[in-house]
């Protein structure tokens, strides 16, 4: 990487970074990479449905003070070519293989909902790859989750101008601001933006994580085979993986801390963007 590179790294948002590819076996990785050149890249593994532009730049840019912070479509979503895979353990693959062409000997993860079970999946099966991960929104294999209803319910809601506002927040006043606030800056990149790819990433991803949910595990096996410091990050409403998940992981895991915010849904993490990433700064440089 030249010196003009890594200036223009440094200074990138989420909305201006250049989106970059690479590829291996078949499969082209969309990815941004912002914030410095140096430290242990912190790489985002984003909620079902979801692709690059559908973070929280309040989240993603803040992170990226600091740390060299990377958001990607895993395969077959956004402008990732490849199929998308109906199972977690595939899922988890795709996006090692992707870190691993990047050169990336050690990273730490942020996963969330859906994300949140692959980062578990790549904890547990490579120690040496990951330091420190981040659960957010997101269940143990064999926890809760209501995905099919929870998205019949924000669908059946013509009046909200965007379907995350219902699946991400409460119904309070305070949490539907947020909400608000958070679609508006979720939709600032007008340039170069990701793409939806519909029910072919939709269908399988939905398959995945009812799966993974509906999958016993009485002995807990991934999350015992998870090693490393763990933080866990869940909203106190959250009807789509209820926070009781959090909780049960908290318990298992050998190494974890547990945050719950009040009055917030799924999208915990974008109501309450100043606390979380406070939060994970904490942990992360701990």
């Amino acid at each position: 990487m030249t010196e003009l590179d890594t200036m223009s790294q440094d200074a990138a948002t989420l909305e201006t970074a250049p989106t970059r590819y690479i590829e291996s076996s078949g499969i082209r990785f969309a990815y941004r990479r912002l914030g410095r050149s140096t430290g242990t890249p912190l790489v985002l593994l984003q909620h079902f449905s979801g692709n690059i532009d559908a973070w929280d730049p309040a989240v993603v840019n803040v992170l990226a003070a600091d740390r060299p912070v990377i958001a990607f479509d895993n395969a077959g979503v956004g402008r990732s070519t490849g199929q998308t895979p109906d199972n977690i353990a595939a899922m988890a693959r795709d996006a090692v293989t992707f870190i691993n062409l990047l050169a990336l000997s050690e990273v730490d993860l942020l996963g969330f909902s859906l994300g949140g079970c692959i980062a578990q999946q790549i904890a547990a099966e490579h120690g040496r790859l990951v330091r420190k991960l981040i659960l957010v929104g997101t269940a143990p294999k064999g926890g809760e989750e209501h995905l099919l209803a929870v998205l019949k319910d924000a669908f059946s809601q013509a009046e909200a101008p965007d379907p995350r506002l219902p699946l991400f927040f409460t119904k309070s006043s305070a949490s539907q601001s947020a909400g608000l606030a958070f679609l508006k800056r979720a939709k600032v990149r007008k340039e170069d933006r990701d793409i939806d790819n519909g029910s072919t990433v939709t269908d399988p991803q939905a398959k995945a994580l009812i799966t993974w949910c509906a999958t016993p595990d009485p002995e807990h096996a991934i999350l015992r085979a998870i090693r490393q410091p763990a933080l866990v990050v869940s909203g106190s409403h959250d009807t789509m993986l209820p926070a009781d998940n959090a909780y049960a992981m908290f318990k298992v895991l050998g190494n974890a801390q547990l945050v719950l915010y009040p009055d917030s849904g799924h999208g915990a993490l974008f109501q309450y963007h100043d606390l979380f990433v406070s939060h994970v700064r904490t942990f992360l440089e701990a």
